[in-house]
């Protein structure tokens, strides 16, 4: 983690080379940039707009192309992907990690992405096409094949003698996997312990036998929740014949962590979780407005909810000046009770074993929030306008629809998760739906009943 001086040290050399573009002086910048390290490039061109961007590409030094695009966010990385030469991606991609070619690679149209291929080298075409062989968001496509595998029949001191002429490992390598003649995984050991043992004895003697590799088609979600609940640093992926495949490190799994933070984040305001914040305005505009039109539809239908009760309306204009304030109670109560709820799904902490007892909660918590709540408003519109007919209908209302949205917040993600839908990306615009056309319709409904 960066102290607060290097931190520091970061953003006045970003400032420095934001200052000299702007001033015109590529030289300058040219020379700064090739100061900076990887992800700090990465950050610099993820904060500019387009044209910026380009310009930066092209100072920055060729042989760092790679480095860079492995810390570039998705649609960053697109747009700085598509417009390379097949030829110059391909000398881009030389060496970079199995799960990180792949990314790079599923981003590009078949035609440029064919022409990729034919640029590199028979051992990186052969890498890439086993990495995309998976499908992305398992363990085989997050995985590396930067493995070092050991037999089981050899002594410690052969292990460390061939480490030795090795002359560097894998990054996070906390681990060897000792695997069979048929490459299946039999055991593993720890680097701690193979320094530590007496070097005379065998792998099959020092290894931990009890291993268990991921299924390489397992989601990256539930693989992240392994590395969460066992405090891995790796961890071997595995085919169906438990073949030793690759390795998965804590590194890929902290992208897959905040990804989904990302994703969740962003859906409940009805955007990609790879959204540019620097896109072109007319690409964000259509994506944006999408989700606008959703929305637009369900305000519709709350006003149409309303107008059946234009006559109750017209009569008492106090009825139409306190009308939003039923609706906008529950979409806030609705909209906590939401956001737990998928956080809890995306936790795994919800499950067949436990909805019932968290639907009993949420309408405890509605009831009471809206015997409090109900009471206060009613209390207030009482004594402001001097009627307690009126203060008692929205109190009534209030009730009713805290306990609606308690309901709704608990069941509407649950439903959409049944039917394979994001509850992040539906779930907040079906809850504003069903607390604003029910606290209307409870409210005017009422009002009308008794005071029609």
């Amino acid at each position: 983690m960066l102290d607060v001086a290097e931190k520091e040290l970061a953003e006045q050399r970003l400032q420095e080379v934001t200052e000299a573009l702007s001033r015109g002086m590529y030289v300058l910048a040219r020379r700064q940039l090739h100061n900076l390290p990887a992800w700090d490039i990465a950050l610099l061109l993820e904060s500019s707009p387009p044209k910026a961007r380009a310009i930066i590409w092209q100072l920055v030094d060729a042989d760092e192309h790679g480095d860079i695009l492995e810390e570039l966010s998705e649609e960053v990385q697109k747009s700085i992907v598509r417009q390379m030469a097949p030829e110059k991606l391909a000398a881009a991609t030389e060496g970079m990690d199995t799960d990180d070619l792949a990314y790079v690679l599923r981003g590009l149209p078949e035609p440029i992405y064919q022409e990729v291929l034919k640029s590199m080298d028979e051992q990186d075409r052969q890498r890439a096409e086993q990495a995309l062989s998976y499908e992305e968001d398992t363990a085989g496509g997050i995985m590396n094949t930067d493995t070092i595998t050991l037999r089981a029949d050899v002594s410690i001191d052969v292990v460390l003698r061939y480490l030795r002429l090795k002359g560097e490992l894998p990054e996070a390598t906390d681990k060897l996997y000792v695997v069979d003649r048929q490459d299946k995984l039999i055991g593993e050991i720890g680097i701690s312990r193979l320094l530590t043992v007496d070097p005379s004895r065998l792998v099959e003697d020092v290894m931990d036998a009890d291993v268990h590799g991921i299924a390489v088609d397992m989601d990256e979600t539930e693989v992240a929740k392994l590395f969460e609940r066992q405090d891995w640093i790796s961890a071997p992926v595995v085919d169906e014949n438990d073949r030793l495949l690759g390795r998965i490190t804590i590194d890929d799994v902290v992208d897959i962590i905040r990804e989904d933070a990302q994703h969740s984040m962003l859906s409940m305001a009805g955007l990609d979780d790879d959204e540019d914040t620097f896109a072109p305005v007319l690409k964000s505009t259509r994506r944006r407005s999408i989700w606008l039109g959703v929305n637009l539809i369900t305000a519709i239908l709350a006003a149409a909810v309303s107008s059946l009760f234009e006559d109750i309306l017209a009569q008492m204009a106090i009825l139409a000046i306190l009308n939003t304030i039923v609706p906008s109670m529950g979409g806030i109560a609705g909209s906590q009770t939401l956001t737990l709820v998928i956080r809890g799904m995306a936790l795994g902490h919800i499950g067949s074993s436990n909805q019932r007892w968290l639907i009993g909660k949420e309408l405890a918590i509605g009831a009471l929030n809206g015997v409090i709540w109900a009471v206060l408003i009613a209390t207030v519109v009482a004594v402001w306008k001097q009627d307690l007919l009126i203060g008692g209908i929205i109190a009534f209302a209030m009730m009713a629809n805290l306990l609606a949205a308690g309901l709704a917040g608990v069941t509407v993600p649950l439903i959409l998760k049944k039917f394979d839908i994001d509850p992040a990306l539906a779930g907040g615009v079906i809850l504003t739906t069903v607390t604003d056309v029910i606290g209307i319709f409870a409210f005017l409904g009422t009002a009308t009943l008794l005071l029609g």
